[in-house]
């Protein structure tokens, strides 16, 4: 029988959006990018999610650039995933200012062990965006931040929250994370 970790591990290797993306508008996917991002989120979930236990589930916006978009673990920097987490990256380490946040939050709720014990963090959209900006930089983008970017993955987001849902979500309650005046909410 498969473990939470296997069944996230296989929804991860498994996401690729094909669809039209509006102009300007590039698809992020670490998992097929990033040979480095599908092995350590793998260890990441085989030594918190390696279990048959249901979680309540926390979603995000969509991967940043120098958090997921690098080690394919939501809300996680190098930073966190070597001095939180105790796994170790050999790529160059990142800052994500979020992952800062959140795991101020998951040691005031009691710890890595006792958090992913519990939750289990994605995004609504789980691959990111980014885009070039007026000055020629590549930035993070959000998938609300265009209403055509939002109408192009619509579905796929219906497809994927059903899918993580199935892999072994309490369905009493979720939790949102986000900015942007409630637009992931």
């Amino acid at each position: 029988m498969k473990t939470f970790a296997d069944k996230i591990i296989s929804f991860n290797k498994n996401l690729d959006f094909k669809d039209k993306l509006p102009e300007g508008v590039s698809i992020m996917n670490p998992f097929k990018e990033n040979p480095e991002a599908m092995l350590i989120s793998s260890q990441f979930y085989k030594k918190f999610y390696n279990d048959h236990q249901k979680r309540h589930i926390i979603l995000g916006i969509n991967p940043g650039r120098f958090g997921a978009g690098v080690t394919g673990v939501p809300f996680t920097d190098t930073k966190r995933l070597l001095n939180e987490c105790g796994l170790e990256f050999s790529g160059k380490p990142t800052h994500e200012p979020s992952a800062t946040f959140i795991y101020e939050m998951i040691n005031a709720y009691g710890g890595v062990q006792t958090f992913f014990g519990d939750f289990y963090i994605h995004s609504i959209f789980p691959l990111g965006f980014t885009a070039t900006n007026a000055k020629g930089k590549e930035v993070n983008y959000n998938y609300y931040d265009s209403k055509e970017l939002t109408e192009a993955v619509y579905d796929f987001i219906i497809q994927n929250i059903r899918k993580q849902i199935k892999l072994g979500i309490e369905t009493d309650i979720g939790y949102c994370f986000g900015t942007g005046k409630m637009k992931n909410f």
